[in-house]
């Protein structure tokens, strides 16, 4: 490799960087931070998971999503609920109203930062690297009747 620019983790991180810093600019008014929209996405399609299944979902370790859970929690966004099929040993986690809530104005905010990428991709561009993108992270798009097709609602 003769420079910097040439390593693909180099790359990476750097547009890491600057999507999370758009992220997190356009959560700000909210008061959520980009891991916490990614808890609330997960459970505005599905409500009611346990730990393990978000951990699984979010691709995160158990210690980082019970530190998120306990901050969105005293934040009012998330409640813990024991569990309805009466297992003691687990929790399962349920949005408030306020958590509820944000659904709409946060997906159109995510939206708008999705949107800033893709223009100054283009459209073609931006489709293939989110293909490359979940090809190299192992991400599986889960199919959903409900939810809208990737192309309108990343790229539309």
């Amino acid at each position: 490799m003769e420079r910097l620019e040439d390593c693909l983790s180099f790359l990476i991180g750097k547009a890491q960087q600057q999507v999370t810093k758009a992220s997190r600019e356009a959560l700000a008014p909210y008061g959520v931070t980009p891991v916490q929209f990614a808890i609330l996405k997960v459970l505005w399609e599905r409500d009611g998971l346990n730990g393990a299944e978000l951990c699984a979902r979010l691709v995160l370790d158990s210690a980082t999503v019970t530190g998120l859970i306990d901050r969105m929690e005293a934040g009012g966004w998330l409640e813990r609920r024991a569990d309805p099929g009466g297992d003691r040993r687990m929790s399962r986690v349920y949005l408030t109203n306020k958590g509820a809530q944000l659904e709409a104005p946060l997906d159109a905010v995510m939206d708008r930062v999705n949107k800033q990428f893709v223009n100054a991709l283009g459209r073609d561009r931006a489709a293939s690297l989110w293909r490359d993108l979940e090809t190299i992270g192992g991400v599986s798009r889960e199919p959903k009747a409900a939810r809208r097709s990737p192309a309108s609602s990343r790229f539309g």
